[in-house]
């Protein structure tokens, strides 16, 4: 470190420390007499367990009154009435550098095997900024992501964002752990917030495999966890793929899932006493996803191509949060239950699903192919009652007779093996033959 850099570090130590006494716990929360702090900044809490000092991580997440609302990064037990709170002034800080590559921490930056943090890590905050919209460059360059239906219907540009959105079971960490695998992107930073604790495991050993992981950054925050922990586990992941992004890379972010985040985020402003409003999320949910979203894209340096997954109860595309992200988000990929049934993965409904920027990405070809291929498939879906009893007469309708003839074709392209490899280029290619026997040229 510089002389000039250690002087100025010296000169933001503070000269003395503020202090204040837990008065009483409730539910989630804890309320303390003192110390002086601001809302997020981050508190020590000391403790004596069995016999030994420990310190609890907490935030202050509001006042009431002359009291300090506090909630803890982990479970409360053994704090008490007149535990002493111990004030940083400063927000959460996490370690972040090259070295962090292939391993998995919690929320707070630490590896979840229990080893040391690599020397030599940069400090960053978790809570960032999101980039001036006058600094993000346009996106103009696909990002190939080896998932043939996404690479050839529904091109993603590199910074663009994109939801992910299915009930539960359809196979949406399946398609997280092939775009992993299979993009060209330079890092993966994958965020598992809410998840049950046996699924950490099973989707980076089944799902993210090896190779997969020599590449990623995976941030666990499990379903057992308190709501702040999970929150902090999507910012820890944004700020992880920020800093790579300002490094010149091209990261692609993956945060399974956004509807466990704003479920968090209710919990907490539940406890605070935020009114309930629809489905009961409170105004804090639909004021924190987009500052979270808008922090992923591009910026003068590098770009982030982040994938959300959004959790649909009862696979309803229209509930508050789905609608909200929806209104976010560069486009959606709906997985259907009906598709996943009748066995085609992954289980991308093409017809309910969207890519804003594909207009902006793809060669004219490339973008009649997909629109005819579009064509076929909403002709059949439309017919389809018909066809399935018996109804429809053959040379009816030449359209029609064109969608059953290349139906077939058309779900065998849009197939895919979890460990079949295919490149965005080959995928095109296919795209572009199939539509041109769907107009009759071959």
């Amino acid at each position: 470190m510089k002389a000039k850099d250690l002087l100025s570090h010296i000169s933001q130590i503070p000269t003395f420390k503020k202090y204040g006494k837990v008065k009483r716990a409730v539910g989630l929360m804890i309320e303390s007499q003192g110390p002086e702090s601001s809302v997020g900044e981050v508190c020590h809490i000391h403790i004596m367990s069995r016999g030994a000092l420990k310190i609890i991580k907490a935030e202050v997440v509001g006042f009431n009154g002359e009291l300090v609302i506090l909630m803890p990064y982990s479970n409360m037990q053994d704090i008490s009435p007149g535990s002493l709170v111990e004030a940083t002034s400063k927000p959460l800080e996490i370690k972040i550098g090259p070295s962090l590559i292939g391993k998995v921490v919690d929320s707070l930056g630490n590896p979840l095997d229990g080893s040391m943090l690599p020397s030599g890590l940069a400090v960053t905050y978790t809570d960032q900024e999101p980039p001036n919209p006058l600094s993000r460059p346009p996106i103009d360059e696909p990002m190939e992501v080896g998932v043939k239906a996404i690479d050839s219907m529904l091109t993603v540009g590199k910074g663009q964002r994109i939801g992910i959105f299915a009930g539960s079971g359809v196979g949406k960490s399946t398609l997280l752990g092939m775009i992993a695998r299979n993009t060209k992107a330079d890092l993966n930073v994958i965020a598992l917030v809410g998840e049950r604790g046996r699924e950490v495991r099973e989707f980076i050993e089944r799902d993210l495999g090896e190779e997969g992981l020599k590449k990623t950054i995976v941030v666990a925050a499990t379903s057992d966890q308190p709501a702040l922990m999970r929150i902090k586990g999507a910012f820890t992941a944004t700020a992880i793929a920020e800093y790579f992004r300002d490094k010149g890379l091209n990261v692609m972010l993956m945060m399974d899932s956004a509807t466990r985040v704003a479920m968090a985020q209710r919990e907490i402003g539940l406890a605070v006493g935020e009114p309930p409003t629809t489905k009961g999320y409170t105004p804090s949910v639909f004021a924190i996803l987009p500052k979270l979203l808008e922090r992923t894209g591009t910026n003068l340096k590098g770009s982030i191509t982040a994938f959300y997954t959004v959790l649909v109860d009862g696979d309803d595309l229209n509930e508050p949060i789905s609608d909200t992200v929806r209104g976010i988000l560069d486009g959606h990929i709906v997985l259907d239950r009906q598709i996943a049934n009748r066995g085609q993965y992954p289980a991308i409904n093409i017809l309910k699903s969207v890519s804003r920027l594909m207009n902006h990405l793809a060669s004219p070809q490339h973008l009649q192919a997909a629109v005819k291929l579009r064509e076929l498939l909403s002709t059949y879906f439309n017919s389809e009652d018909l066809i399935q009893i018996g109804a429809y007469k053959k040379g009816s309708s030449r359209e029609i007779d064109e969608a059953i003839h290349y139906y077939p074709k058309i779900i065998s392209f849009l197939k895919q093996d979890v460990y079949e490899q295919i490149t965005q280029a080959d995928s095109i290619n296919q795209l572009i033959q199939l539509a041109e026997k769907g107009d009759g040229r071959q």
